[in-house]
């Protein structure tokens, strides 16, 4: 479990704080969302969970070892894995190959150790048949499903994304998004922060940050049902989501909590039938 309890985080002395008394818990096996405008400190959050970060008050723990212990760093480092918004920033390798081997290569594994990391790691993004190619021969994509890969050959528990897809066209970010989904359903903890409200509606559940503090949480259809308090923060909807909260303004009895698309036609489907037969259509 990643356990935090009243962090709070200033980058300067008096510039005010990126981050404001927060307290959560990520259990094991998860799936958590992290939503909220630019500049609310979602991306102080995550790297507090690796201790990229330290807390200026409060403690973050990772399976019990506390980031503030310098000697607990490696490990957690381990345990949590990050994955920035720009492969590019992540990737140091020559190959492929050489670059998903860099992390296991720090910790001191053997050849063998990491040569089966890295083949793991690399069929676990179908990424296998790119081993030998040079990183800038890459799509944008095809580089951050190297990112991960990378950051799964170092046998992680939870990684956290920093809007992996933000860079991404519609195909690359569907091939991310469906390695990321791939990753929570073999046990990985995945905490994704994203702007596009339709990648975290499986979420076991989801934070709403706001001014470096924890505005809000709860279910997907508890928080992206409530349209109006997003668009306040300056956030886009789920599209079927605001559909029916369009619907609902107009008078149509609908629930404004779906979020699949057949969940919504289901509704419009009773909502015409009713219309048919009372008349009004």
């Amino acid at each position: 479990m990643i356990e935090v309890k009243d962090i709070s985080f200033s980058y300067e002395r008096g510039k005010g704080r990126a981050l404001k008394d927060i307290s959560l818990n990520i259990l094991e096996g998860t799936y958590v969302g992290i939503i909220g405008p630019n500049g609310c400190g979602k991306t102080s959050l995550l790297r507090h969970f690796d201790g990229l970060l330290i807390p200026d008050k409060g403690k973050v723990s990772v399976d019990g070892l506390n980031t503030r212990d310098a000697a607990n760093l490696k490990k957690v480092r381990q345990l949590v894995g990050l994955v920035f918004q720009n492969p590019d920033n992540q990737i140091v390798g020559t190959t492929v190959e050489e670059d998903v081997s860099f992390g296991p290569g720090n910790l001191l594994l053997s050849p063998g150790e990491i040569r089966r990391n890295v083949e793991r790691a690399l069929e676990m993004v179908a990424m296998e048949k790119h081993a030998g190619r040079q990183p800038h021969t890459l799509s944008s994509g095809e580089k951050q499903l190297v990112a991960i890969a990378g950051v799964l050959a170092m046998n992680p528990r939870y990684i956290a994304f920093d809007e992996p897809t933000a860079y991404l066209d519609p195909s690359a970010r569907k091939r991310v998004l469906a390695a990321m989904r791939k990753l929570h359903r073999e046990g990985i903890t995945v905490i994704h922060v994203t702007h596009h409200m339709d990648e975290i509606t499986h979420a076991d559940e989801v934070l709403v940050m706001e001014k470096g503090a924890i505005a809000g949480r709860g279910k997907p259809a508890e928080i992206l049902s409530r349209i109006e308090w997003l668009k306040g923060l300056g956030l886009d909807t789920p599209p079927v989501t605001e559909l029916l909260w369009r619907l609902k303004l107009m008078g149509a009895d609908v629930r404004v909590e779906a979020l699949t698309l057949q969940d919504a036609c289901e509704q419009l489907y009773s909502v015409i039938e009713k219309g048919i037969s009372g008349g009004s259509i």
